[in-house]
């Protein structure tokens, strides 16, 4: 049975002009600090001010260090400044209904419901019955970063992404006919041409009614936010900010690699892989599982894993990902951690035409397109207690920062 409560105190923008302001892209959306001030520039008033504060500097040469005293002091500052501004209010016992249209795909809603999950419902070893399935091997100095922050502000403004089974469609038609009765509260597009609405869900019979649906639900899977959960716990809090989506309305977009490695010799990739040639469309981003792009200065080739080269039973193992680290990157480059600084891990907001021109500029020597993971896939690795592949789940479109806080 999964819990949900009502965030004591939300922290929302007053209307969609201020949730276009108030709002950002996470993170880990960008790629790198100099973008991310760049985003600053363009929009003060963004959350982006909390929580990538060691950004919000008068220049470039300024950006500090994310776990800084300074970065610290200067996110408090921004985040008391954002909750006193005339762009946002506070909101007293609500769960929210969020809705992400894609124009990818017009005919699918993701819509979901938010709240305050419990962090004794996450499975760990000393919870091996919890219902809330990790995926992804968790960095206790990312967690503990995740984790000052959240001190410093005395708020959660990361939202755990989750996806549930809802076998019988119940829990999604419920989200869509409390959505359909009424005016989003708020909305916004983002840069992507996405469109993020919210709709508060205040009156107790209504919280009561969506509790009891979440509550059917065997399990749930952690699709974006294991740091953000692991946060919360690494502070002893009861409860992180979530937003629990029907699995089969959630869509995984590429996440593919740059290697700054030389292949000085390709028949070393025949031991474990078919080379196809040039695949049937360059720039060559593969949609189809156990097909691989490789671009090199030398151009494209497609990439067809040998059978026996992974373990078809392992729902880990067998995920292209998983398969590219142990045959390409470790057993040809030998690159054995999938956290060496020789990779770089590029989600499905840069294309297979931006990976090539990073080769082409001589920033990197490989650039490697790896098909999407499948919900099927992810759902089996967690069913089989298993770990993610790093950095091989881009879920899209992404929860947007800032347009429900929890204040502590």
């Amino acid at each position: 049975m999964i819990s949900l409560q009502p965030i004591a105190r939300a922290l929302v923008p007053v209307d969609s002009d201020a949730a276009r302001r108030v709002s950002a892209p996470n993170y880990d959306e960008f790629q790198g600090a100099r973008e991310i001030w760049d985003a600053l520039r363009s929009n003060p008033d963004s959350v982006l001010a909390v929580t990538m504060a060691h950004c919000d500097t008068d220049s470039p040469q300024e950006i500090g260090r994310a776990d800084s005293d300074a970065s610290l002091a200067r996110a408090a500052a921004n985040m008391r400044r954002i909750a006193a501004s005339e762009l946002t209010r506070e909101v007293r016992r609500a769960l929210y209904c969020y809705e992400i249209r894609d124009p990818v795909r017009p005919d699918i809603r993701q819509i979901g419901l938010g709240g305050m999950a419990r962090t004794d419902e996450i499975r760990t070893e000393a919870t091996p019955e919890g219902v809330i399935i990790r995926n992804e091997g968790i960095r206790v100095p990312k967690a503990r970063g995740r984790a000052d922050l959240i001190e410093a502000t005395s708020a959660i403004i990361g939202t755990v992404n989750l996806a549930v089974p809802d076998a019988t469609g119940g829990f999604g038609r419920a989200l869509e006919q409390f959505a359909d009765s009424r005016h989003p509260d708020f909305e916004t597009p983002d840069s992507a041409g996405y469109v993020h609405r919210i709709w508060l869900v205040e009156e107790p019979g209504a919280i009561a009614r969506f509790q009891h649906l979440l509550s059917l639900e065997p399990e749930a899977y952690v699709a974006d936010g294991n740091h953000r959960s692991a946060a919360a716990a690494m502070l002893g809090y009861a409860h992180f900010l979530a937003v629990f989506f029907p699995a089969d309305r959630m869509r995984i977009a590429a996440y593919n690699r740059l290697v700054r490695a030389r292949l000085d010799d390709p028949a070393a990739l025949d031991a474990a892989f078919e080379r196809r040639g040039a695949p049937p469309t360059v720039p060559f981003q593969p949609v189809d599982t156990h097909v691989i792009g490789l671009y090199t200065p030398a151009g494209w080739v497609a990439l067809i894993p040998r059978e026996g080269s992974f373990d078809a039973r392992d729902a880990a193992a067998s995920i292209d990902h998983a398969i590219v680290q142990s045959a390409l990157f470790a057993g040809v480059l030998g690159i054995e951690d999938a956290g060496d600084e020789r990779l770089t891990f590029v989600g499905a907001n840069r294309d297979a035409a931006w990976l090539e021109a990073q080769v082409d500029a001589g920033r990197a020597d490989l650039a490697v397109t790896i098909p999407p993971v499948t919900m099927p896939q992810f759902i089996a690795v967690c069913r089989q207690g298993k770990m993610m592949p790093p950095k091989s789940t881009w879920f899209e479109p992404k929860i947007r920062s800032g347009l429900v806080m929890a204040l502590l």
